[in-house]
């Protein structure tokens, strides 16, 4: 599922740099599950939906709030349409929060990098605030969205900034928290991933390339070695590099990209899942299934079925009509991607 054409594809390529990014749009569409390299808060505004992400399928509504972490796999299946305000935080910006709101027990900011991948161990959520709570977000969200699409940060900063610490003093008592300590072996290894220091684009050329490669070949049978010898940089310093860039090891960047093809596939055509499989470089079914369901939620034939199969949840859940859109609110100018909070 390809992200729509917005200003945060923009800021994206260089063209203009914004910490926060907000966005009201209303989705008609089924989305493929995409991963975003930032975090994200999506606010359901009205209609209803079904997504599909590492937590499982979970129905959404008015009253819900959907949080993604960085390179987290997200899709969603629109009741009729859903309506939802998108906020994109930079990384960076995010885990600065986490700093000097702890900054009493923390010695610096590689501590908060280390307290929050310890802490937000769950960053694919669906926290349910209920409708008057989040109905209370409303005039804070419009407003977000009006000062991000004027498209003057510095200006309009400090009260963007303002405005984003509201919100979050409302929805983080419902987000989910650890004290389990992950190692970061475990951490790089998995997937969504935690926060962490970076920015939108990789620090190295070599880098870049090397998520290039794995983008124009995802059915290749890469391995690290492979790739590491193909930017001249060893197996370890790739390994560094890729997930400080990235947030996950060479091989899970490639399990996600394998997965968004698989999904799409899955979408396009009615071959076999095993042929799927193969396609995208899953020579093991079985395997292949299993790597879907840990990124999607829903095995490889369960994802299909929600959509075009006789009996799938979809269908049963559609509603004799299409609830009414909200008015009022700044929207954006195309569709936007179902999906939250960090990358």
């Amino acid at each position: 599922m390809a992200p729509s054409n917005s200003s945060f594809d923009r800021s994206r390529r260089g063209l203009r740099y914004e910490p926060l990014i907000v966005r009201t749009a209303t989705i008609s569409r089924a989305r493929l599950p995409v991963a975003y390299d930032c975090v994200k808060v999506i606010v359901v505004r009205d209609g209803s939906a079904i997504l599909f992400s590492e937590f499982g399928e979970q129905p959404v509504g008015p009253g819900d709030v959907i949080l993604l972490g960085a390179n987290t796999l997200c899709g969603s299946e629109p009741e009729g349409h859903i309506t939802v305000t998108t906020i994109y935080a930079d990384t960076d910006y995010v885990i600065d929060q986490v700093f000097w709101q702890h900054v009493g027990s923390l010695c610096h900011r590689l501590d908060a990098q280390d307290f929050a991948a310890t802490m937000y161990t769950e960053p694919a959520q669906v926290l349910r605030l209920g409708e008057d709570r989040t109905q209370g977000l409303m005039p804070w969200l419009d407003e977000l969205a009006a000062l991000s699409i004027e498209g003057r940060p510095a200006k309009n900063f400090y009260r963007m900034q303002a405005l984003w610490f509201s919100l979050v003093d409302v929805i983080a008592p419902f987000v989910k928290t650890s004290q389990v300590r992950v190692s970061p072996t475990q951490r790089t290894t998995t997937w969504p991933s935690a926060p962490r220091h970076r920015r939108f684009a990789p620090l190295r050329a070599e880098v870049r390339r090397a998520a290039d490669l794995l983008r124009a070949e995802p059915q290749r049978r890469w391995s690290t070695t492979e790739l590491a010898d193909e930017v001249h940089l060893s197996k370890s310093q790739l390994g560094r590099l890729f997930v400080e860039a990235f947030g996950k090891s060479p091989i899970a960047y490639l399990t996600m990209l394998r997965t968004e093809r698989m999904a799409a596939l899955l979408r396009e055509s009615d071959a076999p899942i095993a042929l799927i499989a193969r396609e995208v470089g899953w020579s093991d079914s079985d395997f292949a299934t299993r790597q879907f369901r840990r990124s999607v939620g829903l095995t490889p034939a369960g994802y299909r079925a929600l959509s075009y199969g006789e009996g799938s949840v979809l269908n049963r859940r559609k509603r004799a009509s299409a609830p009414t859109i909200s008015a009022g609110s700044a929207r954006a100018t195309t569709e936007d991607t179902l999906a939250p909070v960090v990358r």
